[in-house]
C-alpha cells in the first residue's frame, strides 16, 4: 500500500512587537511566513488612528489585510507556495511581490503581532498544529522593540517613542487578548518545545478562544 502525503501544517507564532518572533522562528529552521507583510498600505482609508491622535495605529489588526494572509497561509498548506508582498515598513507601502516556496515541508511558521487573529479560520480549516503567544517582561520588549525599530529606521523616532510606551502600558493586555483568541502564551523555551512536538506530529494546543495558560 502507498504512503499517504503528510498534510502540511502551519504555527502561528504572535506577541507583543519585538518579544522576539522572528528571531525565535529562526532558530527552528523551519519555513517562515511573514505576517507583517500583510499590512495595508499607509494610503489605505480604512486604516486606524489612535485615540487621541493622528498616529496610524499600526498595532490594531484593522491596519492589516487578514484575508489575504489566511489565504498565503492556505495556498501554502495545501501547494507548498504562495504569492506574498514585500512590505516596506519605513514608507509604510508594498514594494512588490515574491513567491515563497516551503518545498514538502509538513510544518512551516507563520509570525507576526497579529496572527493569534487568524487562528480560529486556520483550525477551521484544518491548517493549524499549534498556536502560540511570546511573553516576557514589558520593559524588556520595549527595549528591545525601540533599539530594533531604531535601527532599522521604521518609522520616525518621535513615533517610535510615543508607540513604545504605549505598547509597554498595555502589554500584559495585549498577551491576554491573544491568549483569548487561542494562542498558548509561554516564554521562549516553552515555545521552542511546542515548535519541536508540532515538528514530530504531537499538536499539544489548546482550543481556540479558550485563552488557557
Amino acid at each position: 500500500m502507498s504512503s499517504q502525503p503528510i498534510p502540511t501544517r502551519v504555527v502561528l507564532l504572535t506577541g507583543p512587537s519585538g518579544s522576539g518572533k522572528s528571531s525565535l522562528a529562526a532558530r527552528t529552521g523551519l519555513p517562515m511566513l511573514r505576517l507583517d507583510d500583510f499590512y495595508k498600505e499607509g494610503n489605505d482609508p480604512t486604516l486606524p488612528q489612535v485615540t487621541g491622535s493622528t498616529d496610524i495605529d499600526w498595532d490594531s489588526p484593522e491596519s492589516w489585510d487578514a484575508d489575504a494572509a489566511v489565504a498565503a497561509v492556505a495556498d501554502l498548506c495545501r501547494s507548498g507556495s504562495t504569492h506574498v508582498p514585500v512590505y516596506d515598513l519605513a514608507t509604510s507601502s508594498r514594494t512588490g511581490t515574491e513567491v515563497l516556496h516551503i518545498d514538502r515541508s509538513p510544518l512551516f511558521v507563520a509570525e507576526g503581532i497579529f496572527a493569534a487573529d487568524i487562528v480560529a479560520r486556520c483550525q477551521e480549516l484544518g491548517l493549524l498544529a499549534d498556536a502560540i503567544c511570546l511573553r516576557g517582561r514589558p520593559s524588556t520588549t520595549f527595549r528591545r522593540r525601540l533599539m530594533r525599530d531604531l535601527r532599522e529606521g521604521r518609522k520616525s523616532v518621535p513615533f517610535l517613542l510615543r508607540r513604545g510606551w504605549r505598547l509597554m502600558r498595555a502589554e500584559r493586555g495585549i498577551v491576554a487578548r491573544q491568549a483569548a483568541l487561542g494562542a498558548h502564551p509561554c516564554g521562549k523555551e516553552e515555545a521552542l518545545g511546542r515548535l519541536a512536538a508540532a515538528a514530530a506530529g504531537r499538536c499539544r494546543r489548546t482550543p481556540a478562544g479558550s485563552g488557557a495558560a
